[in-house]
């Protein structure tokens, strides 16, 4: 039997990160995740272990909103893995209030952007060893409503938001992750590895611990059968293991059919998504966390 796959998921201890880490555990991959708490990690392990009976899963914790954490747990699987077949950028939060990280950058941007941009960087190496890997991005149809790109003032915009101007900020979060996925796509072309973009749908799990009604929202849009995460961990499992995604790169792709989605402009535009890395690069860069 040719030797196991491995996969790096991170946001695997809920919702549909761990959907898909209990999918890829059943289909014989072995397992390295991202968590923020022991306890969290530990339930998840128990979960996926419930699923099926022999599985090697790995944990590495470190919080996705500080740099230095993405960095620090980037080498540290690079360390231990020097071949990875798959990495699902999949952590992401939508804030109902305006947080500046300790480090200086808007939480949802450094959470759901910086992050998956700066942990892909770190994994490039082990990516590459695999021969052919799969870089899967999770982003979003709430990239449609983004408000005005302005690059890079984005990238740092501290200025407060109410609930309600949450959406736009998270959309433009989604935005970023279309954009960089094509732009890496290109920088990457000929390595062996594929990148992709998604939009899972709505998914109840993703509706924000933050709010207040959130649970009883859940348990009612369940009732009603809607925001099911399983079709949402559908479509990332297909980008992971399907052959005919392995074949193209820089595309998003819809939940449900699998078929490609035309994004929100400039989304699709390739001298913006240039520039938006150009921007990310040089920020991380200037702050200490890029060589």
């Amino acid at each position: 039997m040719s030797k196991k796959s491995t996969a790096v998921i991170t946001g695997a201890t809920s919702g549909l990160g761990q959907l898909v880490a209990i999918e890829l555990a059943r289909r014989g991959f072995d397992l390295v995740l991202t968590a923020r708490s022991k306890e969290r990690a530990e339930a998840t392990r128990k979960q996926i272990e419930a699923n099926t009976s022999s599985v090697k899963v790995d944990f590495f914790y470190g919080d996705l909103s500080l740099m230095k954490d993405v960095k620090r747990v980037g080498s540290e699987i690079a360390a231990v893995y020097p071949k990875i077949d798959v990495l699902l950028n999949n952590a992401g939060i939508h804030a109902f209030e305006p947080r500046t990280t300790p480090e200086g950058f808007p939480e949802m941007i450094a959470v759901n952007y910086l992050a998956p941009w700066l942990l892909t960087h770190m994994l490039k190496p082990s990516l590459q060893n695999a021969g052919q890997a799969r870089v899967v991005n999770v982003a979003s149809e709430a990239s449609r409503r983004h408000g005005v790109l302005k690059l890079p003032e984005d990238l740092t915009d501290t200025t407060p938001f109410t609930a309600r101007g949450s959406s736009p900020i998270y959309g433009k979060t989604k935005l970023l992750n279309i954009m960089f996925t094509a732009e890496l796509a290109r920088q990457w072309a000929g390595t062996g590895i594929s990148v992709n973009a998604l939009n899972p749908g709505f998914n109840v799990t993703g509706l924000g611990r933050e709010l207040r009604f959130a649970s009883v929202l859940e348990r009612l849009l369940k009732a009603l059968r809607l925001g099911d995460p399983r079709r949402g961990a559908d479509i990332i499992t297909r980008l992971i293991t399907e052959p005919k995604y392995q074949k193209v790169t820089g595309g998003y792709f819809n939940v449900g059919t699998g078929n490609s989605i035309e994004p929100v402009q400039p989304g699709g535009d390739a001298a913006m998504q240039h520039k938006l890395w150009k921007a990310t690069e040089d920020l991380l860069q200037q702050k200490g966390f890029l060589a």
